[in-house]
Order: structure tokens, then sequence, then C-alpha cells
């Protein structure tokens, strides 16, 4: 089982921009497709983006995908999330998720998580 860790999390002006960072340790990052989700307060989680386990193809939420980018570093067995723009509307817990079932597309498949990280934005 992989075990995920996230990082970066903090509290940001409307506007800014924020990297997150997951580190995978326990098994090698590109057998696992890769995603961001995240939980706003009195909310369900939700899917923020994903990466195809070489990093050739992404796929990022409809309403994200002008502002967020995804990518990542098998050789340092790393996961990033670049916000821009953000919102007051981005506050939450975002967590880190792997997937060692099947394509970075199939959000039920993400299986191993991390403790998240917490993202604030105030106006």
């Amino acid at each position: 089982q992989v075990q995920l860790v996230e990082s970066g999390g903090a509290k940001v002006q409307s506007g800014d921009s924020l990297s997150l960072s997951c580190t995978a340790s326990g098994r090698t990052l590109s057998t696992y497709a890769m995603g961001w989700f995240r939980q706003a307060p009195g909310k369900e989680r939700e899917f923020v983006a994903s990466i195809s386990r070489g990093g050739r193809s992404t796929l990022i939420a409809d309403s994200l995908k002008d502002r967020f980018t995804i990518s990542r570093d098998n050789a340092k067995n790393t996961v990033q999330l670049l916000m821009n723009s953000l919102k007051p509307q981005d506050t939450a817990v975002y967590y880190c998720a792997a997937n060692g079932r099947s394509n970075y597309f199939n959000r039920a498949d993400f299986d191993s998580w991390g403790q998240g990280t917490q993202v604030t934005v105030s106006s």
C-alpha cells in the first residue's frame, strides 16, 4: 500500500496562488494514477484533478480547469497541484489520492488517501 503525505496548505488571500505537494512512500509512484480531491465544510468530497501514471494525460474538474494544474515527478515520487487566482470557495481540505487499479479518469477507483492539507482563502 502506498502512503501519501500532502503539504503546502496555507491561509491565503483571494487572488493568490498556492502549490500543494503530495509525497508518496512505500510503493513506486509511477504504478499509480494520482489525483487530488477536496472537501469543504459541510460538503461532500469532490474531485479536483487527476493525472495518468506517466504524467502525459490530465483531467481537471470543469469549474477549475482554467485555474488549477496537476503535475507529477515520478523520479521524486511527488504530485503537485498548482492553484491560481484562488477564491474563497476554494477553501477546503485537499486530499491526495492514488489509484493502482485503473486509469486516471476512473474517480471511484482512487482508494489510497493522504491525511489532507487545509487551504483557506479569505476575501
